[in-house]
């Protein structure tokens, strides 16, 4: 079993994101809001960057194990959201492009098979249980 943790920690004008799977952690940088408070990013977008890196890596994964050499991927993924505080995102699809040293068949079949062994698009269609866990008031 391995563990994942995405941990944030900001206040005024700063945002840290550390991630680890494993032993393995590292940082990424993303600014805070230009108001100073909470990230430039926000959850929809990071949402659709899981499932396009999660893909994007898969890819490789997946041609190592048939002996496909990759040249370069690229990940779109889209969705809509309503705009409502609390709604969930719908239609959301990802286009792939992959340029690789196999025939064009070969290499659509890699593309589809990665998309059913990708697990963060099989966490999200099969909807993983999420539970707030421990809380911490602090006042000041």
């Amino acid at each position: 079993m391995t563990n994942f943790t995405a941990r944030i920690q900001n206040a005024e004008n700063q945002h840290q994101v550390t991630l680890t799977t494993g032993n393995h952690e590292h940082s990424i940088v993303i600014p805070p809001k230009s108001t100073g408070f909470g990230s430039s990013m926000n959850g929809g977008e990071a949402i659709l960057l899981a499932l396009a890196t999660c893909y994007c890596n898969d890819i490789y994964r997946e041609a190592k194990k048939l002996g496909i050499a990759v040249r370069n991927v690229t990940v779109d993924v889209n969705a809509d959201q309503d705009g409502q505080d609390g709604h969930v995102m719908e239609n959301i699809v990802y286009n792939v492009t992959v340029d690789a040293d196999a025939p064009q068949e070969q290499i659509e079949n890699l593309i589809k098979h990665t998309d059913t062994v990708a697990e963060i698009q099989n966490t999200l269609r099969q909807g993983a249980a999420v539970k707030l866990g421990t809380i911490t008031a602090k006042s000041s």
